[in-house]
């Protein structure tokens, strides 16, 4: 019931949030009613109620070039492997600089593995921007949840294991093997991948970085780690998760 609520609320705040972008633009700096008295908090908070409001979809990584030594490099997106939850994408450098590009050539593969948490993986522009002037980078860009059709079956923590893994052995099987670097949600299911491959001795990657990640929860205990410690299993079963259509 929950979940339809929700939609249903998602829907009737539609035609309004683009009522207010409009009225907000209307009382915004240079237009038709810009220096009536209140003009600028009558916008900002319209434009808040269309904040409110929109439906904010997926943006682009956006990033067309990179410099190596000095040299502008274009890049150029492609899903190397489409999961149901997930894709493994790719950002291929192309230069005419001989030189530029065998340094390219020679550059090491990193997997990015972004969280699977709420927001997108485009959260990590600026990482993926910066790294790809000494990496050939991947990354793991999750599927918004509600578009992946209820046939493709469920997704759960061995999965996100799965996943890992199989991107991993994709790396490796083109490149001899890769780094992987993982920021904060996803660096639990990396280090168990990771952790579970050297334990059937397959190739483990050449390096693991994890960033901010809840690894020892012990360590540094905030009130989430608290709540956690005080409640039972049933608690968050009966209040934190619920189960979508």
């Amino acid at each position: 019931m929950l979940y339809q609520l929700y939609e249903a609320q998602r829907s009737l705040m539609e035609p309004f949030a683009d009522f207010a972008q409009a009225a907000s633009k209307l009382f915004s700096s240079g237009a038709m009613f810009s220096q009536m008295p209140m003009a600028q908090r009558v916008a900002a908070s319209y434009d808040l109620i269309y904040r409110l409001g929109k439906d904010y979809e997926k943006p682009e990584f956006d990033i067309k070039t990179v410099k190596v030594n000095g040299t502008d490099v274009v890049i150029h997106e492609i899903v190397e492997i489409d999961k149901p939850f997930c894709q493994l994408r790719r950002f291929k450098r192309f230069t005419d600089d001989e030189q530029v590009l065998e340094t390219l050539k020679a550059q090491p593969v990193v997997l990015i593995v972004a969280p699977l948490s709420g927001h997108y993986a485009t959260l990590l522009r600026d990482t993926v921007r910066t790294m790809l002037q000494g990496h050939k980078v991947y990354i793991t860009d999750w599927k918004n949840a509600r578009l992946v059709p209820l046939a493709d079956g469920e997704f759960h923590l061995d999965d996100y294991i799965n996943y890992v893994q199989d991107f991993i052995r994709h790396l490796q099987a083109e490149y001899g093997n890769c780094h992987v670097m993982s920021v904060c949600q996803p660096t639990v299911p990396v280090l168990a991948a990771i952790s579970l491959m050297a334990s059937r001795g397959e190739t483990t990657p050449l390096s693991m970085t994890m960033m901010g990640g809840p690894i020892d929860a012990r360590k540094s205990p905030t009130a989430v780690n608290n709540l956690a410690m005080n409640k039972s299993f049933e608690w968050f079963e009966n209040n934190v998760i619920y189960r979508v259509p």
